[in-house]
């Protein structure tokens, strides 16, 4: 392979091993997108030291400025890098499956049912604030370890908390760049470990030159033929490849999409978002739902398969095409810069989101500030692990019947 292809590393470890650790996350990540963060943390920095916090970081701004779900990706970008493609593919399998099962076998039962308000839901709100506050407590002593940092980063949760539109993760992210790059001076934090990219960059561009042909090739392919199976995947592919952020951001785009065309009633889709707050993993999930109730040729399992595949498919795309180039940009010392810019934003927003929606969503009154409190306090010392912590929570909300 000549010098224009990154030569792929020699995986690490296995897909196996890679999917025994996602498929944990997958049946204790509650709390969303931003929770997921510092699930991710605990199993994949603290817990297995497959990365360094440098390398987590610099995953996570990456992930950050792509559009999609940026927890998914995420695994999928850590996977590969511990396993190589089949890796990043078993990351997702099992982080996806156990929500994507419980969503769909949902739709089988029952389209009607509000699992929202359950007490038990509430404490596994409570148990993700605790969550994403000892991400937030851990990232900050090693991403904003000076006061410029520190500043950079209350700015940023300032400005999220402020300014609450679709973009406004990827503006801030792109701000904390450029504020690295031209004001942080001295020295920088190391980069991450290097390693040579698991994917090449002549398959990372043909990645990317997928991503983009099936973006403009589904919807002139819809219009030539008259079959519904290409409107739906249509549907679902641009779903996961034009909304930034990913999770809530992206139900009004799934509603104009199902419920607008009658695929999918608004009672149907509104159960299932209620169901979708009930289970881990990612909130993409609820696409499973989705295709097994539509009222279109494209239903039950095969439906849900197809839903499934065609929104995270360019989660996919976009990390194995970027992952060649984005571990050469940040060897660079200028690079490298930004990117301790990027990383302190990225605290601030983490921030930002512990307080709204992380806490505002969870915290109703004071003895579930005391949950809260207690939680953290066992994560931070390391009593008890984060799935005992999950559970007890959990048996909190529903004993206090919240």
């Amino acid at each position: 392979m000549g010098s224009a292809d990154v030569r792929s590393a020699r995986p690490a470890g296995s897909a196996q091993e890679v999917f025994g650790a996602s498929l944990r996350l997958g049946l204790t990540s509650f709390g969303g997108p931003i929770a997921h963060l510092g699930y991710f943390r605990r199993e994949y920095v603290e817990r297995r030291r497959w990365l360094d916090d440098a390398t987590f970081a610099d995953l996570v701004a990456l992930c950050q400025l792509l559009p999609g779900p940026a927890s998914t990706e995420l695994g999928i970008a850590i996977g590969t890098r511990r396993a190589g493609v089949l890796g990043g593919m078993a990351s997702w399998i099992g982080f996806t499956l156990p929500s994507a099962l419980a969503l769909v076998l949902f739709g089988f039962l029952t389209g009607s049912v509000d699992l929202s308000s359950s007490g038990w839901v509430h404490g596994l709100k409570l148990a993700a604030v605790a969550v994403v506050g000892q991400a937030v407590i851990a990232m900050a002593r090693t991403l904003s370890p000076d006061w410029r940092r520190r500043l950079l980063s209350l700015l940023a949760a300032g400005v999220a908390l402020a300014w609450t539109v679709p973009l406004a993760q990827v503006a801030i992210i792109a701000g904390g760049a450029v504020v690295g790059r031209f004001m942080l001076t001295g020295p920088m934090p190391p980069a991450g470990r290097s390693e040579p990219s698991p994917v090449s960059r002549r398959f990372g561009l043909a990645c990317l030159l997928v991503f983009a042909g099936l973006l403009v090739g589904l919807p002139v392919l819809g219009s030539i033929v008259a079959d519904t199976s290409v409107a739906f995947i249509d549907a679902f592919y641009r779903a996961g490849a034009l909304v930034f952020g990913g999770g809530h951001v992206v139900l009004p785009l799934l509603h104009a999409t199902v419920a607008v065309p009658g695929w999918v009633t608004d009672d149907q889709f509104l159960a299932g978002y209620g169901a979708a707050q009930a289970v881990p993993g990612p909130l993409f999930a609820f696409a499973g739902y989705l295709g097994a109730v539509s009222a279109t040729a494209q239903t039950g399992v095969f439906g849900a398969a197809l839903a499934l595949g065609a929104i995270f498919l360019p989660s996919f795309l976009l990390v194995f095409g970027a992952l060649p180039f984005w571990d050469a940009l940040r060897a660079a010392a200028g690079f490298r810069r930004a990117l301790a810019g990027t990383s302190a934003a990225v605290v601030g927003l983490l921030l930002a989101a512990l307080y709204t929606p992380v806490a505002t969503s969870a915290v109703a009154g004071p003895l579930d500030v005391v949950i809260v409190a207690a939680a953290l306090g066992s994560l931070l010392t390391g009593r008890l692990p984060p799935i005992a912590i999950v559970v007890l929570c959990a048996v909190a909300g529903g004993l206090l019947g919240r």
